[in-house]
């Protein structure tokens, strides 16, 4: 069973296409990068995979529940980070993930919320107002909510954002382990090429709310002759395809 499916999905705004016919499948333990400018779709696409957007047509499933008729079972085993979705200001960090651990059911909701402060160095945030943190800080918070229920689907919207790059290759690192470890699926969200090549397994890259192409790292940067995935994505972002001399 797929982690992740979605068929044939599409997202209308009267006559705005935001989303037009995007399929796709993740596996268990896989993480699918999800790349595309500004518009492209991306943030569509994963808000209607939380439920928070219903889709136009087509379909979605969480580990073999159907978003449209049993969301509920869905959301309680998936869960999503996003530096730039802001959590309750006025409450302190243990708070906010009082309050998230509590609307899963977590189980020894104390000890998992000490497991994650190490994890993310939060031990001396959890007393602070998350409305009073840094744009680094929110982000390890945002973090630490999104693995509060050990979710075996976890969505991220660029989770690196606004981290120094020694915090950043750790929360990469970690990420991997978790993987590892709990052989979660996640459909990751990122400008951030370097963290794609190093995390995905495969690649979805988005313009105009299609897919328009899908491949490994390795694939897509042989495909189009190039060194990395940045200069992939320039490619397709700019309309130029680079053949490959045979």
């Amino acid at each position: 069973m797929d982690a992740i499916t979605v068929e044939h999905l599409s997202k209308n705004y009267g006559v705005v296409q935001a989303v037009s016919d995007v399929s796709f499948r993740v596996a268990p333990g896989k993480i699918m990068g999800l790349l595309g400018g500004n518009g492209a779709g991306k943030t569509t696409t994963i808000s209607m995979l939380l439920g928070l957007l219903v889709p136009s047509s087509g379909r979605i499933a969480v580990l073999g529940h159907d978003m449209a008729q049993d969301r509920f079972a869905a959301l309680q085993v998936m869960n999503f980070s996003s530096p730039y979705i802001a959590l309750p200001g006025r409450l302190t960090v243990r708070e906010n993930l009082l309050v998230y651990g509590h609307l899963y059911n977590v189980k020894q909701l104390t000890r998992r919320i000490g497991e994650l402060a190490e994890a993310f160095d939060l031990s001396g945030l959890l007393s602070r107002k998350a409305g009073e943190l840094s744009a680094g800080q929110k982000t390890r918070v945002a973090m630490a909510k999104a693995l509060i229920n050990k979710p075996a689907v976890l969505l991220l919207d660029e989770p690196t954002a606004s981290l120094d790059p020694d915090t950043g290759d750790y929360v990469r690192g970690w990420l991997e382990r978790y993987r590892a470890d709990s052989g979660c699926a996640m459909l990751l969200a990122s400008h951030n090429m370097a963290e794609v090549e190093r995390l995905c397994d495969d690649v979805l890259i988005m313009k105009q709310g299609r897919i328009v192409d899908q491949g490994t790292p390795d694939d897509l940067i042989a495909r189009y002759g190039r060194d990395d995935l940045e200069a992939v994505f320039l490619d397709i972002a700019r309309n130029r395809r680079v053949p490959v001399a045979s």
